[in-house]
């Protein structure tokens, strides 16, 4: 039975989280596909993922590599597209059983920024079959809340920047 857990709270280390449960299906041999949004410049250990391909793909449909919140009011427009192209291809992953975990990355933030409804999310998730899924993002209302099996609150108690 496939669930959907979502990572969500104001803390450091959901997409992280939601990584380490890539890695973890892909050590088991399932195939995993990441869909990223709303992440400027991407993961940052981005060429890192994708070495780990074919077993976890990533794919990120936005063409900015500036922050959604910077970007004019055209360019948000022509980003919107570019997002609900990243959400049709969630969907087809999903309907056509392509990977055992998929990974909707920062989808959350579309939430919060009105850029999808609750009931986009919904439809999308009514897709899911056999396969997992895992939400990433800062803000979770209830109804999206309801929808997951698992929710995990991560939060930052303590935060010391250090040089590497």
């Amino acid at each position: 039975m496939s669930t959907i857990h979502i990572y969500t709270g104001d803390g450091r280390g959901k997409s992280p989280a939601a990584l380490g449960r890539a890695v973890q299906a892909a050590a088991r041999g399932e195939q995993v596909v990441i869909i990223q949004f709303l992440k400027g410049k991407g993961l940052e250990d981005t060429e890192f993922v994708r070495r780990l391909e074919p077993e976890i793909k990533l794919f990120r449909f936005e063409k900015s590599d500036e922050n959604y919140e910077e970007l004019s009011e055209e360019k948000k427009a022509e980003e919107i597209m570019n997002i609900r192209n990243g959400l049709n291809f969630a969907k087809k992953v999903l309907s056509t059983g392509e990977c055992n975990l998929l990974i909707l990355d920062e989808v959350l933030g579309l939430l919060e920024k009105n850029i999808i409804q609750t009931e986009d999310l919904t439809g999308l998730l009514a897709q899911k079959g056999d396969t997992d899924v895992i939400l990433t993002g800062i803000s979770l209302n209830d109804e999206v809340c309801i929808l997951a099996d698992e929710v995990s609150k991560i939060e930052t108690l303590k935060f010391k920047a250090f040089d590497m």
